[in-house]
């Protein structure tokens, strides 16, 4: 599902509260829906109470608390949120970390807003937007409602935990609704800096179907559904063809 820039939610974590203000207006003049927060710990409370935005614009540096860098370690255990580093550091080893392990694009201050705004928007042609509203609660149908940032599905209102990987996976998947997601691209966006291979993913999605998906009829998934030689395809909760 592509989303118009006016539905897109950008949410900009920065300890400057002029860079913040820059950095909202650059977006909200853009049609985007911009949200700020001056530290990681505040970025993690709005993510907790009200849900997940479609991009985040990260400082690196925002002492006396959590750093870019820990932040996006800690979202990372639950989503695959995109992230555009904005900071002033620009030593080599710093940005080479950020892009490997976090990032999409890494902007060095002092920034243009209207390059800033570029490449969000490139990012985002790149990744597309989300097919589900990502309210703290994200609900599927009215079987299954997933929980980011707690790490659990709702099954008919049961919790149910899952690993930062299935969480993680789910996100993947969910992002790309109703489309097919490549075993190859799964495998990148999980495990970027190390050899991954499908057998280990397969692990995963077994354990994640386990989870969500209705059992009465193994055939027939709700929701994680394999494309044979290619990768799988999430539906939002309408059964479909046999699994392959």
């Amino acid at each position: 599902m592509e989303n118009s820039e006016q539905d897109i939610l950008i949410l900009v974590v920065d300890d400057n509260q002029y860079t913040l203000r820059i950095v909202q207006f650059a977006l909200q003049n853009a049609s985007f829906k911009a949200i700020t927060a001056s530290s990681g710990e505040e970025a993690l409370g709005i993510l907790h109470t009200e849900g997940l935005p479609h991009l985040a614009v990260v400082d690196l540096h925002m002492p006396p608390g959590m750093s870019g860098f820990e932040f996006c370690h800690t979202v990372h255990q639950f989503s695959d949120l995109p992230i555009i580093m904005l900071t002033a550091v620009n030593e080599e080893e710093t940005v080479i970390e950020g892009l490997e392990k976090y990032a999409e694009d890494y902007i060095i201050k002092p920034f243009n807003p209207g390059e800033l705004v570029a490449r969000v928007r490139r990012v985002l042609k790149h990744l597309g937007g989300f097919a589900f509203h990502l309210d703290a609660l994200t609900r599927i149908d009215d079987r299954l409602v997933i929980d980011f940032p707690q790490r659990k599905a709702l099954i008919h209102g049961d919790p149910v935990t899952l690993t930062p990987t299935e969480t993680k996976l789910l996100y993947i998947l969910m992002r790309q609704a109703g489309q097919t997601v490549t075993t190859e691209y799964i495998l990148r966006r999980l495990w970027p800096l190390e050899p991954a291979y499908e057998d280990r993913l397969h692990v995963h999605m077994h354990r994640l179907r386990r989870k969500i998906e209705d059992h009465t009829d193994k055939s027939h998934p709700q929701y994680i559904v394999s494309e044979r030689g290619t990768g799988y395809k999430f539906h939002g909760g309408e059964r479909r063809d046999p699994c392959v």
